[in-house]
């Protein structure tokens, strides 16, 4: 859980962008290869505040950034050329991990921790545009994890309440990521989505953030409210054309202008800031086209929660750099200012990404309560 005290946002920016080194490879929670969601990352936790740091990628290979093996009481300097600029800890392996489901699979092929402390899965872990890279996201590796054995196909309702249940009674989970790969050029995923979080939440009160494309009617919204989910991500990615059409050019067939109406139509159902989106910064969009699009989904009440670019292994943009530090500041701390003008905040959203803020120093750029 996130603390009000105000963490050190320089090293975690600084982190995000170069990724880190480690000493110890097994320290904390298992790093994730590939897959969908914060892949080639590991949880680590600076002044109180869990974020997700590449050390999978190229870059973090090369990082100047080292952590040394954790000591007795749990927690790792952080070496720049010799020099400790910082102090992490690392959250413990989930008890619910050594659990398996009645018919036989390991709760971790279900749903894993992300943060400190959410639950995350991706319900349909394949998508239609996946297997032609004329069509998939070019930074989507949602077939890695299933091809590695690591997850399943297809997560049953009653799988999911079953690992949700035991994430919160045995490991304290406040909140939970339910994800999708594209399913139909329909409903996109909300089908799925009401069938998982009605299961769950008639197993245990958990407040639930829905991810997918946006439905091709705006009634769904109302059907994935109902069905228990409390907040709604609608991923952008990209923010202009030329990008969208370059990086997902399947994904850019559903176009802005639909998103837009969607998060109309979905602010309307969920309530102002209980909808957001995830817009991945270093991809080609210029931080002004980034922050004049946020600006437009704060005005309906959108949170537009903006986070470093990370290349995976194994997909076309494995070698695209992630945006430095210094462009992730000159980029978040106007948009926190919007973000503040807007009534906008990490912490009034119910359940997600933008609430658990461990993708992005976003939330670090916040005023904090006094």
């Amino acid at each position: 859980m996130q603390t009000n005290t105000a963490p050190n946002q320089q090293l975690i920016t600084e982190l995000q962008s170069f990724g880190l080194r480690l000493s110890d490879p097994n320290a904390g929670v298992a790093s994730r290869r590939g897959g969908a969601g914060p892949s080639d990352h590991k949880a680590v936790t600076v002044d109180g505040h869990t974020v997700m740091i590449p050390v999978h990628t190229a870059s973090s290979w090369s990082s100047p950034y080292v952590a040394a093996p954790p000591g007795r009481d749990g927690t790792s300097k952080i070496v720049r050329d010799g020099v400790e600029v910082g102090v992490i800890s690392f959250p413990r392996q989930p008890r619910f991990y050594k659990m398996q489901t009645f018919d036989g699979i390991p709760y971790n092929k279900i749903a894993t921790l992300h943060g400190a402390d959410v639950l995350a899965t991706t319900v349909l872990q394949s998508c239609i545009r996946y297997e032609s890279r004329r069509k998939s996201c070019q930074f989507c590796a949602i077939g890695q994890s299933l091809a590695a054995g690591r997850t399943i196909l297809r997560k049953t309702p009653e799988q999911l309440a079953e690992v949700a249940r035991a994430a919160v009674l045995l490991d304290g989970v406040k909140h939970m990521v339910m994800t999708t790969g594209t399913p139909n050029a329909t409903d996109r995923g909300a089908q799925i989505l009401c069938e998982s979080a009605f299961a769950v939440k008639a197993a245990v009160n958990l407040p639930i953030q829905g991810q997918c494309e946006p439905p091709d009617d705006d009634a769904w919204f109302q059907r994935m409210r109902d069905a228990g989910i409390d907040t709604l991500g609608m991923h952008l990615e990209a923010v202009t054309p030329e990008v969208r059409a370059r990086i997902m050019p399947g994904k850019a067939s559903v176009s802005v202008e639909r998103y837009f109406s969607a998060f109309e139509a979905a602010v309307r159902v969920f309530g102002h800031g209980q909808v957001s989106t995830y817009i991945l910064a270093g991809l080609g969009d210029t931080q002004e086209a980034i922050l004049a699009t946020s600006s437009k989904l704060i005005d309906i009440g959108v949170y537009p929660f903006v986070v470093p670019f990370v290349p995976i292994s194994g997909t076309p943009l494995e070698d695209h750099p992630a945006p430095s530090a210094s462009y992730m500041r000159e980029l978040l701390t106007p948009l926190s200012a919007m973000l503040e003008a807007g009534g906008l905040r990490s912490g009034d959203i119910k359940a997600g990404c933008g609430k658990c803020g461990a993708c992005s120093s976003l939330s670090t750029y916040e005023k904090r309560p006094s």
